[in-house]
């Protein structure tokens, strides 16, 4: 079983979609949740739920660690057409991860208490992503 799902996003952050998921596996008994971002720059985490000052300080670390293609260390940055904030967000799905593998028992995302599934936009437009599952 399979489907895609489409987030839309405003800019850089964690962008939740676990209840969306939680749906669409509800009906299974049990498999392995396989998930992909097709895209190059943005990514996929499971991150804690519960404070939602985890998020910002996740996107201002990865900013900290990555900056914009203009800042001063990063001169050296050849792929820069697209914007400042391209190149950087391709280093960072190349540092996090851009599939998740989640089990599914009983219906439900073996997810721990504080866990949820995010899309992490690394780009500072608003972009539709795409986020194919498959359940096995």
């Amino acid at each position: 079983m399979h489907r895609s799902f489409e987030i839309a996003t405003r800019g850089p952050g964690l962008y939740e979609f676990t209840a969306e998921v939680a749906d669409w596996v509800r009906p299974c008994d049990e498999g392995l949740l396989t998930l992909f971002i097709r895209h190059t720059s943005a990514s996929l985490v499971i991150q804690e739920n519960a404070d939602p000052e985890v998020r910002p300080d996740l996107t201002e670390f990865f900013d900290r660690l990555v900056p914009p293609s203009d800042h001063p260390n990063h001169a050296w940055m050849r792929h820069t057409y697209e914007g400042p904030d391209d190149m950087p967000a391709h280093v960072k799905a190349a540092l996090l991860p851009t599939s998740l593998q989640i089990p599914v028992i009983s219906g439900r995302l073996a997810l721990g208490t504080w866990q949820g599934i995010y899309l992490f936009e690394h780009r500072r437009a608003a972009h539709r992503r795409e986020v194919v599952a498959l359940l096995r």
